[in-house]
């Protein structure tokens, strides 16, 4: 099992519109994408970021599902603009001491398919986490 998450922090004077469409398109692609097997989406409390949403996944062919996934490429792009700061991070019980490099690999060949995706990404004032491009973030 994988949980793959994401903490974020939205630019200031970001239109409470756009906002709600980029969180309502993460619960969406927790909702349509089949490898995913639970989400939650909402406020982050406890540290440094203002939002978060967690994906469960069974495994890397459902995490490289999710990854892929029209509703996923739509929350990039309606959500990535806003944000100000950004982390993403994985938690696995799979022993597999590889997991880490083995998950930041399937990130880095969704980066290396999608300019557009790579640049929303590359653009963030500060993110860390799975496979940031060109950052050596940890999975």
């Amino acid at each position: 099992m994988i949980i793959h998450g994401n903490r974020f922090t939205i630019k200031p004077g970001t239109d409470p519109e756009q906002l709600e469409e980029a969180l309502e398109s993460l619960r969406n692609h927790g909702r349509v994408i089949p490898s995913v097997k639970s989400f939650v989406v909402g406020r982050d409390y406890g540290g440094e970021y203002e939002w978060g949403a967690t994906f469960v996944l069974e495994d890397l062919q459902g995490y490289w599902e999710y990854l892929i996934h029209p509703a996923h490429q739509n929350t990039d792009r309606v959500g990535l603009p806003l944000v100000e700061k950004f982390a993403s991070f994985d938690i696995t019980d799979d022993a597999d001491p590889e997991m880490g490099a083995k998950i930041a690999a399937l990130h880095q060949r969704r980066y290396d398919s999608d300019a557009t995706l790579t640049q929303l990404v590359s653009d963030l004032g500060d993110y860390t986490g799975s496979a940031a491009p060109g950052k050596h973030g940890e999975a």
